[in-house]
């Protein structure tokens, strides 16, 4: 029996309407899905998982096995994280975004959602406006919500390659507008802004007095040649207006360790800091000092991930491509495409959010409809699986389409 939320007691309500009103994570929510469906004995092949299929290297995890006895983890320490960890933080951020930085500019969190939900407890007030282009992740406006915020959505589309343009944005600014979330590469779609096509964006946020919040957690998984995409702080003009978002879960398959940082001016990084002393304290030890042998460890690990993400993200897309109904983007970074599937849906499937449903229930493949990212139509495939597991999901989904 389904229960709701709004549960009261003598006419009271127990839940507050902030988060009564507060819509759960799609991305897990299809996740655990498929693990009931599993754990019921059915066949079920989960593209909806945003996280690499490959175990954390194993040079990390014996980093992680010394911390774990050494006396000194044991105990609590630096809210903002731990000195030699900032100072890798501070290389591997001059190496792969391309910016000079300071340890004092940096907060350990715990993951990069959480260094997300303090950047916008940290620069936004009430009523303040949050430009989001979209398709946007699931998270973000959330995020604004629960910080008194109000997400605004800036459409792109297919034929844009999902990029949005200074235009769009000018058009989209009001007097309230607070902030723009920046993300490349992206979570769903995959594209990757330009050096260029940053710097427009990244100029015309500090022309407007906007601030930038630039998630790069996908930053190194390109499949360009490139060693990382642009950071948008490196080709504008540095921090004044930007807090950068990152961590170690995607690119060192480090998901479950829960260690991401953000990166910004000083008076900010210090609220977000004075935030977290009361929010969480310091990010776990043990996992602080596996994220620091990731940073300075060997990189031949996230080489080779990527390479065999690549050799995914092409087969998928050969897969897909051999329905004709499907209009598809080819990614350029992270580890999803984004297909739309507009001409698929009809009486028996009216929206994607149905023809996902169809999927999981019917051909036992679980997808996370575009709904989900403010783009109905779409529906996100992570290619983040085993090979045999993608090919015969693919197969699954083009056969149940074929009965569409």
């Amino acid at each position: 029996m389904e229960v709701s939320l709004a549960v009261t007691i003598d006419g009271v309500k127990r839940v507050s309407q902030r988060l009564e009103k507060l819509p759960g994570s799609a991305t897990m929510a299809i996740s655990n899905r498929a693990r009931e469906l599993r754990a019921e004995g059915q066949d079920v092949v989960s593209f909806g998982a945003g996280e690499p299929d490959f175990p954390t290297p194993a040079h990390i995890i014996e980093a992680a096995t010394i911390a774990a006895k050494d006396p000194a983890t044991h105990k609590y320490s630096q809210n903002v994280g731990l000195p030699p960890l900032r100072d890798a933080i501070v290389d591997y951020t001059r190496e792969f975004s391309g910016v000079d930085i300071e340890s004092d500019q940096i907060v350990v969190t715990n993951g990069a959602k959480q260094a997300i939900f303090q950047s916008f407890a940290a620069l936004i007030d009430p009523g303040d406006e949050v430009l989001l282009p979209t398709p946007h992740w699931v998270t973000y406006p959330a995020g604004v919500q629960l910080a008194g915020g109000v997400p605004v959505a800036v459409e792109t589309t297919i034929d844009e390659g999902f990029k949005v343009s200074v235009e769009q944005l000018e058009a989209a600014r009001t007097e309230r507008t607070k902030l723009l979330v920046f993300v490349s590469p992206s979570n769903p779609t995959g594209s990757v802004y330009s050096a260029g096509e940053a710097r427009a964006i990244g100029q015309w946020c500090l022309d407007s007095d906007v601030w930038l919040v630039a998630d790069e957690i996908y930053q190194r998984l390109v499949y360009d040649g490139s060693a990382a995409a642009a950071s948008i702080a490196a080709v504008t003009d540095g921090l004044e207006n930007v807090l950068l978002i990152n961590g170690v879960a995607k690119s060192f398959a480090m998901t479950g360790w829960r260690v991401g940082w953000m990166i910004g001016p000083t008076d900010v990084i210090n609220a977000a800091a004075r935030h977290q002393s009361h929010a969480t304290s310091n990010v776990n030890n043990i996992a602080q000092m596996a994220a620091m042998e990731a940073l300075r460890g060997p990189q031949e690990t996230v080489d080779e991930m990527r390479r065999i993400f690549d050799t995914r993200r092409n087969r998928m897309i050969g897969l897909l491509k051999e329905e004709p109904r499907i209009r598809l983007f080819e990614p350029d970074g992270a580890f999803y495409v984004f297909p739309n599937v507009q001409d698929l849906l009809g009486d028996r499937y009216p929206t994607s959010a149905d023809l996902g449903d169809g999927l999981i229930n019917e051909a036992g493949v679980a997808v996370v409809p575009g709904e989900s990212f403010g783009a109905p139509g779409h529906l996100r495939l992570s290619y983040a699986l085993a090979d045999d597991d993608l090919e015969r999901g693919v197969e699954k989904m083009l056969t149940m389409f074929g009965s569409i």
